[in-house]
């Protein structure tokens, strides 16, 4: 783990463990999301720019709630995964959108409604992805360096565990793979 000097405010590293699976009960996993006291953030229409890159995946996302050009490398496997994160809080009245597609070009969009939870550390998603279906997300995260691998797969397989999601319902790729396959 590491922040960027630049502006701590702007630029963060971190490890997430994470999973990304096909949905079937959105009202059971918003019902374990209260009864965990999970704190609902909101639903956040996104839009997420992936951009043509040689390594990783670097998206800029335009929402009402988030906003940011996220850089990951990630593995493309089957339950918990280690994703490694660079978060740049962006402006989304700025020029940067121009300036990535006219650099590096566009290789997809993804549209999603996306309702956010959070139980401490680990980040819930409901998806909403327009021509692709309805998927959960657990993204346990350690932004500081203390928390750990070992940590952090725990508490994403006793989310997993506590939604009752199958090996069958995980999805291994990204968004934009799946609609790059389409």
């Amino acid at each position: 783990m590491y922040k960027i000097l630049i502006d701590t405010k702007l630029i963060m590293a971190h490890l997430n463990i994470e999973i990304k699976a096909k949905s079937v009960d959105n009202d059971k996993i918003r019902g374990l999301l209260r009864s965990n006291n999970a704190d609902f953030k909101g639903i956040d229409h996104q839009i997420d720019t992936y951009f043509k890159v040689h390594l990783g995946r670097l998206k800029l996302r335009e929402g009402e709630i988030e906003n940011h050009l996220i850089y990951y490398q990630r593995e493309d496997i089957e339950g918990p995964k280690r994703s490694d994160v660079i978060l740049f809080k962006s402006n989304p009245k700025s020029s940067l959108k121009d300036i990535l597609t006219k650099s590096l070009g566009v290789m997809v969009v993804v549209d999603k409604k996306r309702e956010i939870y959070f139980v401490e550390n680990v980040k819930f998603h409901i998806d909403d992805v327009k021509d692709l279906g309805i998927f959960v997300e657990i993204e346990a995260i350690d932004t500081s360096g203390e928390i750990g691998k070992d940590r952090l797969l725990e508490q994403c397989r006793y989310y997993m565990d506590l939604f009752e999601i199958d090996q069958q319902s995980l999805i291994s790729v990204s968004y934009s793979d799946l609609l790059l396959q389409k």
